[in-house]
C-alpha cells in the first residue's frame, strides 16, 4: 500500500474534540501516512482551548503550518497530498471552498485538492443547515468533495464523550483510505 500524505485543517467550528480524536488516530496508524501537515485557523486554536481545556494540539508531532503560509507543501498540486480532511468544518470555510475563495491556506489547499480530483472531506458540524449552507454542500459534493456530517452514531455503546466522537473520525479514516479497527454493524 502506498503511504497517504494528509492535510488536516481545523476550522474554528464548535466540535474541537473531532479533531483531537482525529490526531490520536491518526498517531496509530504512521505505518500508513508518509506525512501530516496541519493548519488550524486562529478561531480553532481558540475553540479548541474553550472546549477541551488545553492547548495539547500544540504537541502532536505533524507538521504545522500557519493560516497564511501559501508556501505550504500543500498549496500546489505538485506536492501531491492524497487527501484533505477538514474537522470540524465551519460553513463558511465550506462557503469559500464551494465558491472558490482561495483566501487562507485551508481554502487554498482545498482548492488544489478539488483540481487535482484528490480526496476531500468536510466534516461539518453545525446544524441545521440553512439552504445556502445545504446548496454549498452540493456545489463542494459535485466538485468531487466528500460531505461527512459530524452525526455520530450510537450502535457501538460509546460511553464516554470521545468514544461518541471517535464513532465519526472512524468513518472519516475510513474515507480516508486507512486501515483501521473499528467497530463494525453487526460484525464481532
Amino acid at each position: 500500500m502506498k503511504k497517504k500524505k494528509i492535510i488536516v485543517a481545523v476550522t474554528g467550528a464548535s466540535g474541537s474534540i473531532y479533531a483531537k480524536v482525529l490526531f490520536d488516530n491518526l498517531l496509530k496508524l504512521t505505518d500508513q501516512i508518509e506525512r501530516i501537515g496541519v493548519v488550524m485557523s486562529d478561531n480553532a486554536k481558540e475553540v479548541w482551548q474553550f472546549e477541551l481545556g488545553n492547548k495539547e494540539f500544540t504537541n502532536y508531532p505533524f507538521d504545522f503550518y500557519q493560516k497564511m503560509d501559501f508556501n505550504a507543501p500543500f498549496a500546489s498540486g505538485s506536492a501531491k497530498f492524497d487527501t484533505m480532511i477538514i474537522i470540524p468544518c465551519s460553513m463558511g470555510t465550506l462557503g469559500r471552498i464551494a465558491h472558490g475563495i482561495s483566501n487562507d491556506l485551508i481554502s487554498r489547499a482545498a482548492d488544489v485538492i478539488l483540481k487535482e480530483r484528490r480526496k476531500l472531506i468536510a466534516v461539518v458540524r453545525d446544524t441545521p443547515f440553512s439552504l445556502i449552507h445545504i446548496n454549498n454542500m452540493k456545489t463542494v459534493t459535485e466538485a468531487g468533495g466528500i460531505i461527512c456530517p459530524a452525526n455520530p452514531s450510537y450502535y457501538s455503546l460509546p460511553k464516554t464523550l470521545e468514544d461518541v466522537a471517535g464513532t465519526v473520525v472512524s468513518r472519516v479514516v475510513d474515507l480516508a483510505g486507512l486501515e483501521q479497527d473499528s467497530y463494525r454493524w453487526n460484525e464481532l
